[in-house]
């Protein structure tokens, strides 16, 4: 009778540990998170997937990957309030700036820079001969693909002919088949598209230096949690399992192998609140 009640005591308890852990798995805050697409959506996804898995992982708050087919389309679930986390530039216009979203978090790579660029071999030598020529941009959210470089055609009273791609692998498909005379470009992408796809381009125009994009909360996430997700983004690299994980998803991009998280502020994104000081007010 002893040993049966023990046993009976011990399977009460088991279930109620069960219960308890399933409980708190339901409990667990899940957010969506929705990265800028740089690229197509497959390589969007090859390269964010394994490294929102360890975030979530790590800190115990469930990410989920949400893009649409085009960046435009990731932005306006942005803006429609239906994600929590972002990777994007996206929100440093002044209207957006009233949204609440707060920056914890950028990438360690390099400053990047708009370009307009031509194939090498293009007889296409400044950006005066573009007037009139169709010219491929990511998408009309797109800052550093789009806004900056399409500022600095207007600015020079050069008009031409817009091609929304929909990302920027997109554009310089277009670009290389053809069918269009340049395109918008982000100088980061264009360096990992030449060290992905081969191909070599002629630089007509450059920008200043920005930020690459941001890590960037909403305001109705609690602030514990965004502390969990930063710590786990920013201390991917030092955990070596999450060093390869880096390292393997910015080998799918093209990325630098060592691109790994750092902690940023709005500070950071000075230069993008400057450019809309002076830009259209069609390009905010």
């Amino acid at each position: 009778m002893k040993k049966w009640l023990l046993a009976l005591v011990g399977g009460v308890s088991l279930f109620f540990l069960g219960s308890a852990l399933q409980l708190a798995q339901a409990q667990a805050p899940v957010y969506s998170f929705s990265p800028v697409n740089q690229h197509d959506i497959n390589l969007t996804a090859a390269y964010w997937n394994p490294i929102i898995a360890y975030v979530s992982e790590k800190s115990g708050i469930k990410l989920n990957l949400k893009i649409g087919r085009t960046s435009a389309d990731t932005t306006s679930y942005v803006l429609a309030k239906e994600v929590e986390f972002v990777f994007t530039n996206h929100l440093f216009s002044p209207e957006r700036e009233q949204l609440g979203w707060t920056v914890f978090g950028r990438r360690n790579t390099p400053s990047v820079q708009g370009q307009i660029v031509v194939p090498a071999d293009s007889s296409i030598t400044d950006v005066s001969q573009l007037k009139g020529q169709e010219v491929a941009f990511a998408g009309p959210e797109a800052f550093v693909i789009y806004k900056v470089p399409y500022a600095h055609l207007l600015s020079k009273n050069i008009d031409v002919k817009v091609v929304f791609a929909g990302n920027q692998n997109a554009a310089f498909a277009q670009l290389f088949a053809g069918k269009v005379a340049a395109a918008g470009g982000n100088s980061q992408l264009v360096e990992s598209y030449t060290r992905r796809e081969g191909k070599k381009f002629r630089v007509l125009w450059s920008s200043e230096n920005f930020h690459d994009l941001a890590l960037m909360a909403s305001g109705k996430v609690p602030e514990a949690d965004v502390r969990k997700v930063a710590s786990a983004f920013i201390d991917m690299y030092k955990d070596p399992r999450g060093r390869e994980i880096l390292h393997q998803a910015s080998k799918e991009v093209g990325l630098p192998s060592d691109a790994y998280f750092v902690t940023s502020t709005g500070a950071d994104y000075a230069a993008y609140k400057r450019f809309f000081q002076s830009a259209p007010t069609s390009l905010h």
